[in-house]
């Protein structure tokens, strides 16, 4: 099933929804966050109790970002190119990031924000005022409770200040954290909807007044984690409240030819959950 978060347009309520070809059918008295909420307090299906609370009837409203997580989380280095890419700049083989992206080492995991960092669909992705090499870094993110439980999937937009992390690696929370820093959406997808989603493919474009400025893809199958080990050490002596959103990490590097200038819009991209689209501004 997929589900969505959309916005009065006299109220700027937010209401969760399901997808339907016609528009939404909203699940009215319930955000994202209440509704799934609700179904880990009752030990409930996501999907069949969405289905069971909504409307029949679907109306046409703005989408807005699909969940307001409480906590948000990324993972570093779980793709090859991502270890290798930042190793290489250190003139190292076997260095740091290759270590963490080895399975039998404990994975990078890092704090990226709360609700007040994200934006949703077709919202503005923040470059900071003190970067020149500002990245997006697009994954798949997964939306999980406070019992670890992976409850939907959805795209995320882990942006990054890459130099700043690049001049020194314990700057790596200012190059991670800061306004319109992560971008959810465009919607949420359950796990029954999916089948196998190490069979994913990703694509992510950059284009600058039109043209073409990047392009970029990769199979989530290269991923070197399965997303329960990820989630596992997530919630290791570390209780994440619901709902909270766990970025897994990218295969899809952009260099600094491509970095971000204001204008430029980036678009994400995984057959069965849409297309991410944002425009970057500097914040």
């Amino acid at each position: 099933m997929k589900l969505a978060q959309v916005r009065a347009a006299s109220t700027g309520m937010l209401t969760a929804a399901i997808v339907h070809k016609n528009g939404y059918r909203l699940i009215i008295g319930h955000t994202m966050a209440s509704l799934i909420r609700k179904a880990e307090a009752e030990d409930a299906d996501l999907a069949e109790l969405a289905e069971a609370l909504a409307l029949v009837d679907p109306v046409t409203l703005e989408m807005a970002i699909p969940v307001s997580p409480v906590e948000v989380w990324a993972c570093g280095c779980t793709y090859a190119p991502s270890a290798e890419f930042r190793d290489g700049e250190l003139g190292e083989g076997e260095g740091p990031y290759a270590y963490v992206s080895n399975p039998d080492h404990r994975p990078e995991l890092f704090f990226k924000g709360t609700e007040r960092v994200c934006v949703g669909p077709n919202e503005k992705i923040g470059i900071r005022p003190d970067s020149t090499f500002t990245a997006p870094e697009p994954e798949l993110a997964l939306v999980v409770n406070s019992a670890g439980k992976i409850v939907a999937y959805t795209l995320g937009n882990d942006v990054s200040a890459w130099d700043i992390e690049r001049e020194n690696a314990l700057y790596l929370p200012q190059s991670k954290v800061y306004d319109a820093c992560c971008a959810l959406g465009p919607f949420l997808v359950t796990p029954d909807e999916i089948g196998n989603p190490y069979e994913l493919e990703m694509s992510c474009t950059i284009r600058r007044r039109g043209k073409l400025t990047f392009e970029g893809k990769a199979s989530v199958g290269q991923l070197r984690r399965k997303f329960e080990e990820l989630v596992e050490f997530l919630t290791r002596g570390n209780s994440v409240p619901t709902p909270t959103v766990l970025l897994t990490g990218t295969g899809i590097i952009v260099t600094q030819e491509a970095a971000l200038a204001p204008g430029d819009v980036v678009t994400i991209d995984v057959p069965g959950l849409g297309s991410l689209v944002n425009e970057a501004e500097k914040v």
